[in-house]
């Protein structure tokens, strides 16, 4: 095996006392997601906290105003749900954060019972989780497919199986019907909706939309009696909502006068939705009356809202930052006053600097792009680190981090760039990277790269090329097909060796793989080399860092010690930062020491 060298762990990245209080504090200050409520029972509520220094799965009682942390693990938990009766709370049982186990349950108010788990579910990745009064669904995937079950009346039965990639998607209020994602026409990056009886596991109804074209099903209404399914499309270039009778099998498309792609949640009464809409990297929220069709805009400030839900008397939480502004849960009470409904304990985080755009001309259209930098910097060109995001199928957005921050702080420009690949600007834009992952992002990578120097925002012999999961797989790439752009390199968590780490990795990710890339390795091997890091190792000229888990099931360790190992018998500049979790740690300080890591190995790289 070979020994890899090791990055300096620095002690301080800042001279300046202040500057490096302030950015660790960025990390240490407490946060919290949205909380979820118990639907029957609202007082009872579950949200993810990192107040203990690590990110676990709190209770809040809003009766008694107590909050109870409720997991306690060395590698941190954050996949957790509440019962419909506010009874119980169940969270995922892995190992040092490997993704692979079983869902537990314990009561909502503290005892000394240890979790339980249900009767005859063997361990395996999760595939989604539904909670009834009755019935309870868990899909599990295993290298042989997806399998779901369901317990109730205290038997467990297998509900559905297929060696295609699947999961439990919504339960019926009535608890009769159950609707599952899956993949049976060979792509699980568009899927298709299957409905079955609780009672005997009979398809009720399905629904695809052909090739390119996915569906996701959100929820059933929350009305006794009423299985109208809510439902993500994309039959008009975009992520839009339908609304899906399932009872009567008949459905009804929502036309909504917004420019971008949508996500919505029911209100309680099942007669409007609470509609997130993200544009343009920001968020904003909308009530849709389903008897009159008139939406209503909902005044927030403009960043990123996530969590968003309504609760029983109507009121709106959501949580909401910014790039400058930190996180906040708020509440918007129907009268329209928005106040801060939780406060973590202890210091807020300070701020941060705030972002603007620019929208560079690609090969493939208008790339939106996201640009941070420090305040006090004078104007010309400075050192830039280009922050590559994971997915692919996500975006970079105005919200506060933590990590874009010190980047700030240390004097670099931050370019985001929401390449070809992105969500949030239509289907086309998602589905460009078909046949051609990797490469095809670059392309846009070079174009911001490009622009950046041209408009003296960068620095051309002071680029860093960085990313984590996706985009760790994008900056090895580019390391290696475009040597000429980049002064250093930062990799976390990547795909480096793409065949290798086909056939190491999760299942699920296997399914992707092969709807993104066309098919398996020996399907297109073709494919699979040309967009491969590991093809282009011996151009790699730029020093490089390289951070990866153990325990991970997504970007397994094996196929980066490949990549490394063909780094260092060609003399390569590297370093190689190896941790006990999984896909990215959730133990702040680990954070914290991983960050400072990647920020030190920039400065001494450029000098």
């Amino acid at each position: 095996m070979t020994t890899h060298p090791e990055p300096t762990v620095p002690d301080s990245l800042f001279a300046d006392p202040a500057a490096e209080a302030r950015w660790r504090a960025r990390f240490t200050a407490a946060r919290m997601s949205s909380p979820d409520w118990a639907r029957d029972e609202p007082s009872a509520n579950i949200y993810v906290s990192n107040v203990s220094g690590v990110f676990e799965i709190y209770a809040w009682n809003r009766a008694t105003d107590e909050h109870r942390k409720v997991t306690d693990r060395p590698n941190g938990t954050v996949h957790g749900a509440i019962a419909p009766d506010g009874r119980a709370i169940w969270w995922f049982n892995d190992t040092d954060g490997d993704e692979y186990g079983h869902w537990v349950h314990e009561p909502f108010t503290a005892d000394d019972a240890d979790p339980a788990r249900l009767p005859d579910i063997p361990d395996g990745y999760p595939a989604g989780l539904e909670l009834g009064r009755d019935v309870t669904a868990v899909g599990v995937s295993t290298d042989d497919g997806t399998t779901i079950y369901t317990h109730a009346g205290g038997a467990t039965r297998t509900a559905y199986a297929s060696e295609h990639d699947a999961g439990v998607a919504a339960l019926s209020r009535d608890e009769a019907l159950l609707a599952i994602s899956h993949s049976e026409h060979g792509d699980s990056r568009h899927p298709a909706l299957r409905v079955l009886a609780t009672d005997g596991f009979g398809m009720v109804t399905e629904k695809w939309d052909g090739p390119g074209k996915g569906l996701d099903a959100l929820e059933f209404s929350p009305v006794p009696g009423d299985q109208r399914l809510l439902v993500l499309h994309e039959r008009h270039g975009k992520e839009e909502l339908l609304i899906w009778d399932v009872a009567r099998d008949t459905e009804t498309e929502i036309s909504l006068d917004l420019p971008g792609e949508v996500a919505a949640t029911w209100y309680p009464d099942g007669t409007a939705l609470l509609v997130v809409h993200f544009h343009s990297g920001r968020s904003t929220l909308h009530s849709y009356d389903l008897t009159t069709g008139v939406l209503t805009d909902i005044s927030t400030p403009p960043g990123r809202i996530g969590g968003a839900g309504v609760r029983p008397d109507g009121t709106i939480e959501y949580a909401w930052s910014s790039a400058k502004t930190p996180p906040a849960i708020r509440a918007r009470s129907v009268t329209g006053e928005d106040t801060v409904l939780l406060t973590p304990p202890g210091e807020r985080a300070p701020e941060s600097v705030s972002i603007t755009d620019a929208y560079v001309d690609g090969p493939g259209g208008p790339i939106h792009t996201l640009i941070s930098r420090p305040a006090d910097a004078p104007d010309g060109p400075l050192p830039t680190m280009f922050s590559l995001h994971g997915g692919p199928h996500a975006a970079d957005e105005d919200r506060f981090s933590a990590y874009r921050a010190v980047w700030v702080d240390a004097g670099f420009a931050v370019i985001e760039v929401n390449y070809r690949g992105s969500t949030g600007y239509g289907s086309a834009w998602r589905d460009a990277i078909e046949g051609r992952p990797g490469l095809t992002e670059l392309e846009d990578v070079a174009a911001v790269h490009d622009w950046a120097v041209a408009n003296g925002v960068a620095d051309p012999d002071k680029c860093v090329v960085n990313g984590a999961s996706w985009g760790g797989y994008l900056s090895l790439l580019a390391l290696g097909t475009q040597p000429e752009r980049w002064a250093a390199g930062i990799s976390v968590v990547p795909v480096a060796d793409y065949v290798t780490a086909y056939y190491d990795e999760m299942e699920q990710l296997r399914a992707f793989d092969r709807a993104l890339f066309g098919g398996s390795p020996e399907d297109v091997p073709e494919v699979y080399r040309k967009c491969s890091p590991l093809t282009y190792v011996d151009e790699v000229s730029a020093p490089v860092l390289v951070l990866a888990g153990d325990n991970d099931p997504r970007c397994p360790i094996q196929q980066i010690e490949n990549y490394l190992d063909r780094l260092a018998k060609r003399g390569a500049r590297y370093e190689f930062y190896r941790y006990d979790a999984g896909h990215g740690s959730l133990v702040v300080a680990e954070t914290i020491k991983q960050t400072a890591i990647e920020v030190d190995f920039a400065l001494r790289t450029l000098g």
